[in-house]
């Protein structure tokens, strides 16, 4: 009877009274943490449902034309509270087409909501995928919706620090002097956190998040949500699933991390840097064996070294004043989440290699016009991944873990320690991770509470940002899941990619609510071809990313 009663408050302030209100004797017991939260996030759906949202043309910023159109929900910033100060998230809407490739018309479905990346990366360009013919058997059937998480974009978006660019450095053996000179910077970043955000730093989680997209279900008028959620946006529709699994209509995770409690965050991004260097030599193979278009080396140890001698020369000297051995890292880091990179920076170091350094600058280059996005995007990531689990405090830890690493492991060993470094010093006590798939995860709402329907889980062999284990620890988690996996491949997001086996599951289980009798696989996409041919050959530096 207690549940049923909060689930009947509506008012904001009655809803604070029952959180601060002293017991009487003989009175009710007083609602728990977790009830308020989910009383809260009860009410602000009511809310944002009333509501609605009231789309029309996108702001300019976002390059987004016509069909797509953009509106705004908002959120509270603290669900205990849903009365108090709310954040605004922009959603985008591509409107289902209601017809077949060939013109016949198709039921529509509702509004298919699409999360991906980082925590702090939009999902407003999703509708664009309305015009990629993988996707037209979806959009026939529903709107492509995206949005900003809490905390992204220009509409009181996080920032940490001043989003100026520089070349900056990123040694495979940093000597002590670096070392407390990044551990200051890192310091210096979480304490602009909290400077930026306040109190409100503490309400960024993935748990949060998944709130967020409960109140974006309700104001969309979708009584249980269709979701995709690639990379980090599978975790959070896994955390949204075990807290509202009668929410849930349809459920897509793709390429997600593990989500078992014990292993987020540091845990995590131990094992991913040791996935990092196994697909990063997947990609100094490839260039290898296409030594005929590119003249690095004919092993990868070769093609390494032309690439460690690149990153000496700018550790030197930075390129055009812009590009340094980071910037450098980070193009190139890229290879490792997706194959259809690796022809392009394959060009761009043999156009190096052999004089010509435009075309590698034009792709390692930060883009002026973009470095508040970025820090944005920054901020937002590391407010959620330093509150989602609890990481290690002292720095002997990470010292000698990445030490450990990097001896086996040095593309990414440090770059990875430093990207999650102002986590040691995190100012706000870290959450514990929501029990994905447990008994209880659930809210205690009896709408929220439910079954969750059979969901599908898309994964790569040997995906190194979410590598195949977690999608297996996911698989057991969630009841009724099934497990489609690539084989012998490793990009990052399979869903509406370069292989039709895995976008015909992806289409049969979202239109027609089909999946496979039990886990299953298809054969790889095939390999990129080289752009170039004649390693020493003229290299077009006109040929943009």
């Amino acid at each position: 009877m207690r549940t049923a009663a909060l689930v009947a408050v509506t008012g904001s302030l009655l809803l604070t009274a029952a959180a601060t209100a002293p017991a009487q004797p003989g009175a009710a017991p007083r609602p728990s943490a977790a009830e308020r939260l989910a009383a809260g996030t009860a009410e602000a759906a009511r809310q944002s449902a009333a509501a609605g949202i009231r789309f029309g043309p996108c702001p300019e910023r976002y390059h987004l034309e016509p069909p797509v159109e953009c509106g705004t929900v908002s959120v509270p910033v603290d669900y205990a509270r849903p009365g108090g100060r709310r954040l605004p998230l922009t959603v985008s809407r591509a409107r289902a087409s209601g017809a077949d490739a060939g013109g016949k018309p198709v039921r529509r479905q509702g509004a298919l909501v699409f999360q991906t990346g980082t925590p702090g990366s939009s999902g407003l360009y999703f509708p664009m995928a309305a015009g990629l013919g993988s996707w037209q058997r979806v959009h026939s059937a529903y709107d492509l919706v995206g949005y900003t998480p809490r905390g992204v974009g220009a509409d009181g978006g996080l920032s940490c620090q001043d989003p100026a660019d520089a070349p900056t450095a990123a040694p495979q053996r940093p000597d002590a002097v670096f070392k407390a000179g990044a551990r200051a910077r890192a310091t210096a970043y979480a304490a602009g956190c909290l400077r930026s955000a306040g109190t409100g730093l503490k309400q960024f989680s993935t748990e949060t998040g998944a709130r967020d997209l409960d109140v974006l279900r309700a104001a969309l008028g979708e009584r249980r949500l269709t979701f995709m959620g690639v990379s980090y946006g599978g975790y959070v529709g896994a955390v949204h699933a075990s807290l509202f699994p009668g929410h849930v209509r349809r459920m897509v995770f793709d390429s997600a991390p593990d989500p078992a409690p014990g292993r987020v965050g540091y845990p995590d991004s131990l094992r991913q840097s040791a996935a990092f260097e196994r697909r990063w030599h997947d990609f100094l193979d490839w260039v290898a064996r296409h030594d005929e278009a590119y003249g690095l080396g004919t092993t990868a140890e070769a093609v390494q070294h032309r690439y460690d001698g690149v990153r000496e020369e700018l550790a030197k000297k930075p390129a055009e004043g812009t590009v340094g051995p980071a910037q450098l890292q980070a193009a190139f880091a890229k290879t490792v989440f997706y194959d259809d990179y690796w022809p392009i920076r394959a060009t761009a170091l043999a156009a190096w290699a052999h004089g010509e350094r435009e075309f590698l600058i034009q792709q390692a280059a930060p883009v002026p016009e973009a470095a508040a996005e970025r820090e944005n995007a920054a901020a937002v990531t590391a407010a959620v991944r330093c509150q989602d689990s609890a990481w290690p405090r002292d720095w002997a830890t990470w010292d000698r873990d990445a030490t450990r690493l990097a001896r086996t492991a040095p593309f990414a060993a440090w770059a990875h320690t430093w990207a999650h470094l102002p986590c040691a010093s995190w100012p706000v006590t870290a959450r514990r991770p929501v029990d994905v798939g447990a008994a209880g995860a659930a809210q205690a709402l009896d709408s929220a509470r439910g079954t969750l329907p059979p969901t599908l889980i898309l994964a790569a062999e040997q995906d190194a940002v979410a590598p195949l284990a977690g999608a297996r620890e996911l698989r057991r988690r969630l009841a009724g899941s099934v497990l489609v996996t690539e084989r012998d491949a490793g990009m990052t997001g399979l869903g509406g990619g370069p292989n039709d086996c895995v976008n015909r599951h992806l289409d049969d289980y979202l239109v027609a609510g089909r999946l496979p009798a039990a886990d299953t696989s298809c054969a790889p996409h095939p390999e990129p071809r080289p752009l170039a041919t004649g390693g020493r050959a003229h290299f077009d530096v006109r040929r943009g990313e």
